[in-house]
This record gives C-alpha cells, sequence and structure tokens, in this order.
C-alpha cells in the first residue's frame, strides 16, 4: 500500500462527475487500500476518488476509528436509497480544502445502497455524523465541494480565508 497525494482546491477534477466503476478488478482494490491509507494518515474520516485524481464514483469512510471504534468502508457505485427529511447542522472541514471549516445544514439521516471491494451488496442506514460523512463524499462524487453549500457571502469570506493560507 501507499499513500496517494490529495487534490486540492480548486483543482478542476474536484468539479467533475465521476463515471460508475465498470468493474471490480484487483487494480481497483489496490486503490481502495491506498485511499483507506491516506485517508488515515492525512488524517481524515472519508475520502473520494476524485480526491486523488481518480474520477470513478468510489469513497472510503471510517467514522470511528479516531474514537478507537475502526469501521472502514469502501463504498463502490454508492447511490443514495433514502433521505431524511430531519436536517442538522454540523462544522464539515474537507481534505481537499485544507484550514477550512463551514457550517453546513444537511439531512441527518440517510440510507446508502453499494458495493464492497469484494463484490458484495450492501444496503445501510446512517445517522448523525454518519449520514454528514456519506453526504460529503457523494457530493465530491458528483462534483460539489463544501463551498457550493454556502450563501455567497459565506463562501467568498471562506474561499478568501483559504486563499490567504496560500499568500
Amino acid at each position: 500500500m501507499s499513500l496517494l497525494e490529495i487534490v486540492k482546491w480548486p483543482d478542476p477534477r474536484l468539479r467533475e462527475v465521476c463515471a460508475p466503476v465498470a468493474e471490480m478488478t484487483p487494480r481497483i482494490q489496490a486503490l481502495a487500500a491506498d485511499m483507506l491509507e491516506t485517508m488515515y494518515a492525512a488524517p481524515g474520516r472519508g475520502l473520494a476518488g476524485p480526491q486523488v485524481g481518480f474520477m470513478g464514483r468510489l469513497f472510503v469512510m471510517d467514522t470511528g476509528w479516531k474514537e478507537g471504534k475502526p469501521d472502514p468502508l469502501v463504498c463502490i457505485n454508492p447511490t443514495l436509497q433514502e433521505v431524511g427529511e430531519d436536517r442538522a447542522t454540523n462544522f464539515e472541514g474537507c481534505l481537499s480544502i485544507p484550514g477550512v471549516t463551514a457550517e453546513i445544514s444537511r439531512p441527518s439521516r440517510v440510507r446508502m445502497a453499494w458495493t464492497g471491494p469484494d463484490g458484495k451488496r450492501f444496503v445501510r442506514s446512517f445517522d448523525g455524523f454518519g449520514a454528514v460523512c456519506v453526504q460529503h463524499e457523494m457530493d465530491h462524487l458528483d462534483g460539489i465541494v463544501t463551498f457550493d453549500h454556502l450563501t455567497a457571502e459565506a463562501r467568498a469570506a471562506l474561499e478568501t480565508e483559504y486563499g490567504a493560507g496560500f499568500a
């Protein structure tokens, strides 16, 4: 396994809609393992294909590892089956936009179906931070970044803050 370079905003790949993963191959399985290793090293809780330059519908996540309750998931061709009506507002960070956190409102419960690296199909409900993470990573697969959930004023302020980090 090896660490991958994380693509940073405003790289145009972060705006692209990802294509479905056509077939499970050893290359996809190795990529997923590398993505988990990269996510843990970053240290993050989720990482999507476009964040490492892979333009396929694949993301990894583990919302419990920082609390000593690891639950790594490799999600290939994920789809949201249900989205709850209740919403929650949380602060979200992104490995592709380091140093920036934004207050974002999202549905507090989702049900997702996906294929694992072994080719098996899974369906699971997520709530709380798990639901936030699923939706954040699904956004990446659809070319959506944290900034896209903000008002024009809030976005401009955070983009200025982010840009100042490179001055």
